[in-house]
């Protein structure tokens, strides 16, 4: 199983915490990174290794391109 890394986001982009966990795919650690997220966190982001495979919001300039 990847690992992932899960990182949320205070209102200013700063880093508010993070965890790693293992899921069976990206769409798993999506639905985990969201039942894990505090009110308080204003983002988040998935991180597959090096590849960013989520986030929200999503940047102004449009949708995240996950391969």
């Amino acid at each position: 199983m990847p690992n992932y890394e899960i990182n949320y986001l205070h209102h200013d982009g700063s880093l508010a915490c993070k965890f790693e966990a293992q899921c069976e795919d990206d769409t798993h650690a999506k639905v985990l990174a969201h039942a894990m997220k505090d009110h308080d966190h204003k983002g988040l982001e998935v991180w597959n290794g090096t590849s960013l495979v989520y986030q929200r919001p999503q940047p102004s300039g449009g949708p995240v391109c996950v391969d």
